[in-house]
């Protein structure tokens, strides 16, 4: 009789952590369809938008509690405006300082995925400039399935925040150039 309490104990623990490892995904950030964007006024005249070309990172969710976690590191030096020259001085110590200051990075500290699955808090800290702060992001549309064409398991959703640039001590042109910047995040990810 204990032989077979015990086989029936270890089969529970062992189905109990096979549910807990589907209801748990890793993912890996895809490069190629991660795209973090900014808008900012450009001397109020018209809004300046921009992008980051090169974005690593991961992310976790646990389906199962409704939280998760993400790590984002993005690379200051691929600012991409469109705009070569203004491209250069954005890279300058006026503003991003990317010899100093190579990497911007967002690290969540608390993550509430919403009963639909399909949306989501995400509470983090954002380091910028050298500066970290807290930036509380809304996600969107997350969509999870398997990619049509290289039948990957992949994760997306879209993420937006609005932060002030000179709370990150980046004040050059204030206020002629804005200081309130619109963010948002593209991202898919790649299932470990």
């Amino acid at each position: 009789m204990n032989k077979m309490l015990r086989r029936w104990c270890a089969a529970g623990l062992l189905a109990l952590s096979a549910v807990g490892v589907q209801a748990a995904e890793f993912f890996k950030i895809d490069p190629a369809h991660t795209y973090p964007h900014f808008a900012i006024s450009h001397l109020g005249f018209s809004t300046l938008y921009g992008r980051f070309n090169q974005t690593t990172g991961k992310f976790f969710i646990d389906w199962e509690r409704g939280t998760g976690s993400v790590e984002v590191e993005i690379a200051a030096v691929s600012i991409d405006t469109g705009h070569k020259k203004r491209d250069d001085h954005l890279r300058s110590p006026d503003f991003l300082n990317v010899m100093e200051f190579p990497k911007i990075l967002y690290r969540s500290t608390k993550v509430r995925i919403d009963q639909d699955k399909k949306s989501a808090v995400v509470e983090g800290e954002l380091t910028l400039h050298g500066v970290t702060k807290p930036v509380t992001l809304t996600v969107e549309r997350i969509n999870c399935g398997v990619h049509p064409m290289n039948k990957k398991y992949i994760c997306g959703f879209d993420a937006r925040a609005k932060i002030k640039r000179s709370d990150f001590g980046i004040t050059y042109a204030l206020p002629a150039i804005g200081d309130e910047m619109e963010l948002w995040f593209e991202v898919e990810g790649i299932r470990e």
